[in-house]
């Protein structure tokens, strides 16, 4: 089992300059900051998470009955995955570059890994996708195949497609709108602690498509731990759905996009070629260095606090993604890159 690849704190601890992280750069939120200090945690959080449901169903506008608590996306991931393979999924589907722990749940659970390409099949495939797409930041471009209801299996009354859209950082689009998506149609994974900027808090929630049956929801939740969230994050998914954390959200969105427009710009004066259709608070650049000497490269940035995600696990070799962080940060990456010199190979 290959180790997992992931952003933020590593060996060297927090880094000071954290690129490398797709969290709101403007948090974390304080409102939520104050709901953790306030949270009961002499106490079990009730391990049905009624209330928590019910706030965020009606957030949603859905049905209480749709929500499924998780301790993280990743969690979900795993979760929904087993699932699938219970139920009769044999394959996963993914984007050509994705997040990590769809093929590495896929592989725990012995789901073959079809081509992004492949043709539609008769046997059934849990289907992941992103959006705004992780690293790119992009659209998908599965939604005319996702805008028609699953099929059953013509050899088993099974679902052919178990459809799952990533929303991690709908909540932080920053190109504009973010399109009007028929959502009812997938299974939906929210992760609020990055729109917060509070990634260390583990929580997150899946919203099921409207034809999932009662009997699938309880199996899903039968497949969790017994309080798969504790009481801090019970407390962030809380504060999520509050008036004032919103209004926090959507002023920390004009931050952003004027700190965006400065990075932009600082890659342009480095050389980096930024890959376009990037929508929300990271995008991923080529460096102008030959593959061979990045790793080295990544490394002494490091070492003086400045961490970038290298592309290469994401099928993207000599790139990195960059989240968007304020002026400063922004300065000690330019001054620490024009340091290195020419003393390593460019292309």
């Amino acid at each position: 089992m290959a180790e997992f690849t992931h952003g933020g704190t590593d060996a060297l601890g927090v880094p000071a300059h954290d690129f490398s992280t797709n969290r709101n750069a403007c948090g974390p939120c304080p409102i939520a900051v104050a709901a953790l200090q306030a949270a009961h945690v002499a106490q079990y959080p009730d391990p049905l998470y009624s209330d928590l449901r019910a706030q965020l169903a009606a957030f949603h506008g859905v049905d209480l009955g749709r929500i499924l608590i998780g301790g993280s996306s990743s969690e979900l991931i795993h979760r929904l995955t087993q699932h699938a393979q219970r139920s009769g999924a044999q394959s996963i589907r993914l984007p050509s570059h994705h997040y990590g722990d769809y093929a590495q749940a896929a592989q725990v659970w012995g789901l073959a890994q079809n081509a992004p390409s492949a043709p539609a099949s008769d046997q059934p495939v849990l289907h992941w996708a992103c959006e705004p797409s992780s690293p790119l930041g992009c659209c998908e471009e599965i939604w005319p195949a996702w805008s028609q209801p699953p099929v059953l299996s013509t050899s088993q009354e099974l679902l052919r497609e178990w459809r799952v859209l990533d929303c991690a950082y709908r909540p932080l689009w920053l190109e504009g709108e973010a399109p009007e998506r028929d959502l009812d149609l997938v299974w939906q994974l929210w992760t609020p602690n990055k729109a917060l900027g509070m990634t260390g808090v583990r929580a997150a929630y899946a919203i099921a498509p409207l034809h999932v049956a009662a009997v699938e929801m309880a199996a899903l939740r039968a497949l969790a731990p017994s309080w798969v969230v504790g009481s801090h994050g019970v407390a962030m998914l809380q504060a999520w759905v509050r008036a004032d954390v919103q209004q926090w959200l959507s002023a920390s969105l004009h931050q952003l996009r004027d700190w965006k427009r400065q990075q932009l710009a600082l890659c342009e004066q480095l050389g980096w070629q930024v890959i376009a259709g990037h929508q929300a608070n990271y995008f991923v650049a080529r460096l102008p260095v030959a593959d061979q000497a990045m790793a080295a490269r990544l490394q002494v940035l490091r070492n003086q606090g400045i961490k970038l995600r290298d592309c290469a696990s994401f099928g993207l070799p000599g790139h990195v993604r960059l989240g968007v962080l304020p002026p400063l940060s922004q300065a000690a990456l330019r001054v620490a890159w024009s340091a290195l010199g020419t003393s390593l190979e460019f292309i």
